[in-house]
């Protein structure tokens, strides 16, 4: 069985530094589902070092939209080589920067950065999906579910566990912008409704609830179809 996930920024590259530690366990997890045969597409986002260089860059000129999704293009990128660097001995050698174009290859792990301005890595692992046929995006994050409100804002929002696609887009909205934090980039929503497709949504962190996800046991997130 093949597997997108999205393997969020804040994940690999916290504000304390690259989590060597959590790819540890990340790595060891994907490396025991490969030997048994399934094969991964990991998308590697931007997070903090993306953020890290845009700050920056917005203290020195004004920014223009073009230059804030290089920047964190690049930003997903570099997570994405070092995603590669540490699956060197399952993973194909290059890192994916097309997701419209597939690769032939019986490696059991392949890694993906960003596209192109105007995309976000969500919608790059919705292409990836469609691309190569898969049925399911698994986006890890640093959250446990989605709520029906800012739970940062609001003390009585709502954690929800299945939502549809019509319901889901009315929460994140329909437009985005670099930078925009939601819980899955609404274009991406957008293009992941008319495909069908199922997004998991869960905190990445928890690599002991990934394993029971991709077990297809029970398991704690927010499933959207």
């Amino acid at each position: 069985m093949l597997y997108i996930i999205s393997v969020g920024g804040s994940l690999i590259v916290p504000q304390t530094g690259i989590d060597w530690q959590y790819l540890k366990k990340l790595r060891r997890l994907i490396l025991t589902k490969a030997r048994a045969g399934h094969k991964f597409i990991l998308v590697a986002g931007g997070g903090t070092t993306c953020r890290h260089y845009q700050q920056a860059a917005a203290k020195v000129v004004k920014l223009q939209p073009v230059d804030i999704d290089w920047l964190g293009i690049h930003a997903s990128r570099l997570n994405a080589h070092l995603l590669r660097t540490i699956f060197f001995d399952a993973a194909y050698p290059k890192v994916i920067k097309d997701p419209t174009r597939p690769i032939k290859t019986g490696a059991k792990v392949i890694i993906a950065g960003g596209w192109k301005p105007g995309w976000s890595t969500d919608y790059d692992a919705v292409m990836l999906a469609k691309t190569y046929g898969a049925i399911t995006v698994i986006n890890l994050s640093n959250i446990d579910y989605v709520y029906d409100q800012d739970p940062k804002i609001y003390k009585k929002a709502n954690k929800i566990t299945a939502i549809n696609w019509l319901n889901f887009r009315k929460i994140v909205g329909s437009k985005w912008t670099p930078g925009l934090s939601k819980p899955f980039d609404p274009i991406a929503s957008k293009l992941a409704a008319e495909a069908g497709l199922k997004v998991i949504i869960m905190n990445g962190k928890k690599i002991d609830n990934l394993g029971r996800c991709l077990a297809g046991k029970k398991f704690q997130g927010t499933v959207i179809e």
